[in-house]
């Protein structure tokens, strides 16, 4: 089965500064009549019915849901969704976070995780493959890839901070252009991905911080999101 991943841009969209113009996020002051329009536009560019596209209520957590059919509202309380049903798309908002795209294209599984510091300190990764396994995924046959986020020598954070972290996601500590401490939390979920077993494990090394045509928290503060959608093509 074939597997389809898209990562969004700041361009093409409806939305007025400071969300200009491709913001694909509901909840961060937005006209939502944008957000709708850009949404749907969206689905139409990629060929799918806008139902058809899942969305999550973000909170930063570790909480999996699996969606099996078009949704009236965003899974609550959600920062993963997993689905086994071909033509429907799940999708991940971000705008510094790590968006994490995996699938199995054996099994017919395909997962979109929004993968924060917080989230990725607490385990979001590991308990969306647990997911995956149980609709019959196997590790060496998931493709991830990580996409577009803050990078290390950008994500400046205290000491203490960056320490705790790499306690729970070894690999994530790193140094800033500034030589301060540090986060790179795509090195992290790199290191995580491979210890588990995962096959194969792509990166999009674009960095939202430095990267104009992305969305980023950090930078402009009052900003959109981009998303990370993925999918399983119907035949």
């Amino acid at each position: 089965m074939r597997i389809r991943r898209v990562v969004t841009t700041r361009a093409g969209g409806s939305s007025a500064p400071p969300y200009d113009s491709f913001n694909l996020g509901d909840r961060v002051g937005d006209d939502p009549r944008a957000v709708a329009a850009n949404r749907t536009r969206l689905a139409t560019e990629l060929g799918l019915d806008p139902r058809n596209v899942a969305w999550m209520e973000q909170v930063h957590g570790r909480t999996v849901a699996v969606v099996d059919g078009p949704q009236d509202s965003p899974a609550e309380a959600t920062d993963a969704l997993v689905t086994a049903k071909p033509g429907l798309a799940v999708a991940a908002l971000v705008a510094d976070c790590v968006p994490v795209l995996l699938g199995d294209p054996q099994a017919g599984v395909v997962a979109a995780v929004h993968a924060g510091r917080v989230g990725a300190r607490v385990g979001v990764v590991p308990a969306t493959l647990r997911t995956m396994l149980e609709l019959g995924a196997r590790l060496e046959r998931i493709e991830a890839l990580l996409g577009p986020a803050i990078c290390g020598e950008c994500y400046e954070v205290p000491a203490d901070m960056a320490e705790d972290v790499d306690k729970h996601l070894p690999g994530s500590k790193a140094t800033s252009r500034r030589g301060t401490p540090s986060l790179d939390l795509r090195a992290g979920l790199w290191e995580q991905l491979a210890a588990a077993g995962v096959g194969r494990i792509g990166v999009d090394p674009r960095c939202t911080m430095e990267d104009e045509t992305l969305f980023s928290h950090r930078r402009q503060g009052t900003t959109g999101r981009q998303a990370a959608v993925t999918w399983l093509e119907q035949e």
